[in-house]
Parts: structure tokens; C-alpha cells; sequence
């Protein structure tokens, strides 16, 4: 874990950045463009700091996480969560730019970000290809909202408009869907792995695409691992003498979308292995949704084994390969 005075916490906002070097106390505010991302790097770097600690901004921090790992800095983007739990559980109650910063930094310092087990190197084919795929999200979202305000308007003008908009962004998700094949196949590593996520029966080409550029972690890491990568681990809820209910929580919240929706087709339809696992969770009184879940977990432990054996799917053997990969 490098020292807290080479750790720098960076507060992001669509205009500026603020930033906060422990040892010492230095601060900096620079503006959230190239020239300010410059500025940045030079100045951290005459300082000797080794690691930056942001918050996932939505997307504003992209940038300049590019620039600071182009600058030979360590760089973690952390759940704004986790940074507001920390604040609370230090007492810290004053909320502004400077402070937020140093909050940063000094969770930077206490929590152990050089042991996280995601992969963080930089990767412009895997990026562009995550931002097709959340494209795609965000324009089925508002397909499905321009369907459901047609379906509830009354006939006239208003509808038809509503109608002719779906329409439209109907076609616009089947480029996208073209552009995503498209990267793929022109990308002989993303093209070898489709190839044999897709000997998966029940894994569509959208869970395919979404694997492949959000969850690179696939078949380096234990199946614990990648379980909570993705937000499926079961957490804990006992206290003394009590036996909570288990949960899921965290994790890449659009791939498990994406995930949870394959793995509901997978299981009641096309995937022998997972179907006979969520008879059987059903049977013995599990719900639906929990049932699907525990076969998800099981879906990503299958694929981890695929993609580390690099084997394609052997029905046969799925059951051994999930039970055999560590955990």
C-alpha cells in the first residue's frame, strides 16, 4: 500500500477539479479540461504522489483518469458510497469541494485500494465498446418509456407523435446493435471470446457484448470474486443469536441488469444446467427472483471456468467445472 503523503484524493465536478495531497496539506483546484488534467499531472508528479483516489463522477472523472494513468499514477475509481460512509463514520459532517478532497484522500490512505482485485489498465477497444453497450441501454430504457406513454395516450396527434418517436429510436438501438457486432468481430481477441461465451446456451449476443466490456475480471479471478464484481455475492445480515436474511448489494449495476435478464431466459427455457438448478430451488421454496439470482452465480461460476480452461460449454461437465474452480 503506498504512504498516505504519496496518496492524492480528487474531488471531480463537471468544471473543476480539487484535489488534496495528505503530507502536508496541499491542495490544488484545477479546471476539469486537457489543460487543467496538464496541470494536474505535473504538479502531483513534482510532489511524488504515486496514487489518486477519485469518486465515480458519472463520467466526468473519465478524462482525467486517462490522463493520470498516462502519467505513470496509480488511479482507483471508488463508489461514491463507500466515501460517504467513511465521512459519517469519521464524524465528518462539513460538506464542500476542499473538504470532500481530503475525505478522499484520507479513505485513500486507510482502505487498502492497492489490493482491489478489479483489472485497471487502460483498454480503448474494451472502453468504446462499454460505451456502445451502455448507449444501448440508455435508448431501450427510453424506447420502452415512449411505448408505455403510446400505449396510455388516446388516439389523435399526441400518439401518433409518441408512436413515430419509438419508432425511430427502434431503429437507432439496431444500429447500435450492428455497430456493437461490428466492433467485435473487427477485434480478434473480443471475436475469439464471443465465439465461445456464445457455446453458452441461453447467452445472447447483448450479455455477450456486456461480459466482454464490463467484465474483463472473467476467468482471472475466483468465482467469489467475480460474484461480487458483479453484485451477486450473498452478504451476511446475522447478529448474536440471529440469522438475517442474505442479500446482494454493490456491484456493476447495468451488467447484472443485463445478466439477470439472460440468466431468467437461460434458466426456465434454454440452458439445461441452469434450468435443473432453478427447478430444484424452486421446488424447495426458494422465489423466483432469488432462485434466479442463485442461478446467475452459478452462470458466472460456469463461464469463469470456460474462459480460464478456455473450454468451450460441455454440458457434461459444467456441474464439475463450477464446482471445481476455487472459491
Amino acid at each position: 500500500m503506498p504512504q498516505a503523503e504519496r496518496i492524492v484524493g480528487i474531488d471531480v465536478s463537471k468544471r473543476w477539479l480539487d484535489s488534496h495531497v495528505l503530507a502536508g496539506a496541499h491542495e490544488r483546484r484545477v479546471t476539469n479540461d486537457p489543460a487543467g488534467h496538464a496541470e494536474l499531472v505535473d504538479w502531483l508528479t513534482s510532489l511524488g504522489v504515486t496514487m489518486a483516489v477519485l469518486e465515480a463522477s458519472g463520467g466526468y472523472e473519465q478524462a482525467v483518469v486517462k490522463t493520470l494513468r498516462r502519467g505513470g499514477l496509480i488511479v482507483r475509481v471508488v463508489d461514491p458510497k463507500r466515501i460517504r460512509h467513511y465521512a459519517k463514520a469519521a464524524g465528518q459532517r462539513a460538506k464542500n469541494d476542499r473538504i470532500d478532497a481530503r475525505v478522499i484522500a484520507e479513505f485513500g490512505a486507510v482502505i487498502n485500494l492497492a489490493a482491489r482485485c478489479e483489472i485497471d489498465l487502460e483498454d480503448p477497444a474494451r472502453e468504446a465498446l462499454g460505451a456502445l453497450v451502455g448507449a444501448r441501454q440508455d435508448l431501450i430504457e427510453h424506447h420502452t418509456g415512449l411505448l408505455q406513454q403510446a400505449a396510455s395516450a388516446a388516439d389523435g396527434p399526441a400518439r401518433c407523435a409518441l408512436g413515430a418517436a419509438a419508432q425511430a429510436m427502434a431503429r437507432q438501438i439496431a444500429r447500435v446493435d450492428q455497430r456493437i457486432a461490428t466492433t467485435i468481430a473487427h477485434h480478434p481477441p473480443f471475436a475469439a471470446l464471443a465465439k465461445r461465451l456464445d457455446t453458452m446456451p441461453g447467452i445472447g449476443p447483448v450479455a455477450i457484448a456486456a461480459i466482454i466490456a464490463w467484465l474483463p475480471e472473467l476467468g482471472r479471478l475466483d468465482r467469489g470474486k467475480i460474484a461480487a464484481l458483479v453484485g451477486v455475492a450473498p452478504y451476511d445480515a446475522d447478529s448474536g443469536e440471529r440469522r438475517g436474511q442474505r442479500h446482494i448489494q454493490g456491484g456493476r449495476i447495468k451488467l447484472r441488469n443485463i445478466l439477470y435478464m439472460a440468466t431468467m431466459a437461460a434458466a426456465t427455457r434454454h440452458n439445461p444446467v441452469l434450468h435443473a438448478h432453478y427447478t430444484r430451488l424452486r421446488a424447495n421454496g426458494k422465489e423466483a427472483k432469488v432462485a434466479i439470482i442463485a442461478c446467475l452465480r452459478k452462470l458466472l461460476t460456469i463461464l469463469n471456468t470456460m474462459i480460464a480452461r478456455e473450454q468451450d460449454w460441455q454440458p457434461n461437465l459444467a456441474t464439475f467445472h463450477a464446482l471445481a474452480m476455487p472459491a
